[in-house]
């Protein structure tokens, strides 16, 4: 089975990939700042962002791109997952706040928060927030997709309703009695299993855990796809109806691919706080979720490379421009979609696919051998 998942293009991403972790960590800290080959801090860190974007562009695919169902709504487990990892790098601040208080978080003692809220406790131990990172997310998942799949609810309708749910996410979050810092979100994080987050050599292992995350959660989705179960999701995506005629039962398949999805954006999440450094209620704006499906239709839907393609190619992008022309990103990002709606509706991967197989059919074939004549045989 892992076989037939790891293919020869399989392999071939997993040992760039594997370049890559190894290498931007090792060119940062190995090389004189002085040094051409020399890769900046900050750079890694960006890198790093970029994979926690890949991972999460990878989960929307899975469930988009084999299964049909175009969420609207990704952000809010990629959200949810980043404040499950924030709430634990509060708590290990300890009494190096501003404040000084050895329980409750800084933004609590402003607003005279008395004791720590019953859903913070735990979270001062990483085990427990790295089993949040995950349960959260995909316990949100599997009750929304078990009222919305047993619904039938599909199409355009399921997208509107997963952009709503981040919505409200993201308004409550916004509210400073929820407990999660309101507007200005969770910050101010020191360190983490007591490596300090603003050193080098922190920020080099964050990458690696980044990428090893990222090459894991693309195998997990090629056992998925390659399996009799992506056949099924297949079939779902390109005739649900008919498949449920067939006996499958639809709604269960559904829900299983849409919670992996949600945990693996979660992952995203836990791994991207610690790099940026803040997660606040923006992360759950329907914006955001509308640019990880551009991402994914850039680079290719269906193809989880392409994915991964898509996230960074963007996202460079949009690091570019918005530095460079600020006022005009917005502007580009829509003209990107639409472009790539209009004239490469596979993305890059399909383009690339096209290419290859045009290439296949025009080398030329060898002559065919004439049979040579037998003695005596009329001419």
């Amino acid at each position: 089975m892992i076989g037939a998942a790891l293919d020869r293009k399989a392999l071939v991403f997993l040992a760039l990939l594997g370049v890559v972790t190894v290498a931007v960590p090792l060119l940062n800290l190995a090389t004189s700042p002085a040094s051409a080959v020399h890769v900046p801090t900050y750079a890694v860190a960006l890198l790093g962002k970029y994979l926690c974007f890949a991972l999460l562009a990878l989960s929307v695919d899975l469930i988009w791109g084999y299964a049909g169902i175009l969420s609207l709504g990704h952000g809010a487990f990629f959200a949810l997952g980043g404040y499950a990892m924030g709430m634990h790098l509060m708590r290990e601040i300890g009494t190096r706040g501003v404040y000084g208080h050895p329980e409750l978080p800084d933004f609590m003692v402003f607003l005279n928060w008395k004791e720590l809220p019953w859903f913070w406790t735990g979270f001062d131990q990483f085990w427990f927030a790295a089993l949040m990172v995950v349960a959260v997310p995909g316990l949100l998942a599997f009750v929304f997709g078990w009222f919305a799949f047993r619904s039938r609810v599909t199409g355009v309708y399921l997208s509107i309703i997963t952009q709503a749910m981040t919505f409200a996410l993201m308004l409550a979050f916004f509210r400073n009695d929820m407990g999660f810092g309101g507007n200005n979100g969770l910050t101010d994080f020191k360190d983490l299993l007591g490596f300090n987050l603003q050193s080098d050599r922190t920020r080099a292992g964050l990458f690696v855990a980044s990428g090893l995350a990222l090459g894991l959660g693309y195998v997990v989705c090629r056992l998925v796809v390659t399996s009799k179960l992506g056949k099924v999701l297949v079939a779902i995506r390109d005739a649900e109806s008919r498949t449920r005629f067939l006996g499958y039962r639809v709604e269960a398949y559904k829900l299983f691919v849409f919670t992996l999805s949600a945990c693996l954006a979660g992952i995203a999440g836990a791994l991207y706080v610690p790099q940026v450094g803040i997660i606040n209620p923006s992360e759950f704006a329907p914006a955001n979720s509308i640019e990880i499906v551009i991402w994914v239709a850039v680079g290719g839907r269906g193809t989880l490379v392409g994915a991964v393609l898509g996230a960074v190619l963007v996202n460079f992008a949009k690091s570019y421009f918005t530095g460079a022309l600020p006022e005009l990103w917005l502007f580009a990002l829509g003209g990107l979609f639409i472009a790539t709606t209009l004239f490469l509706p596979k993305g890059i991967m399909g383009l690339v696919q096209s290419a290859t197989a045009s290439l296949g059919k025009r080398k030329p074939r060898p002559p065919a051998r004439t049979p040579a004549l037998q003695p005596g045989a009329a001419e």
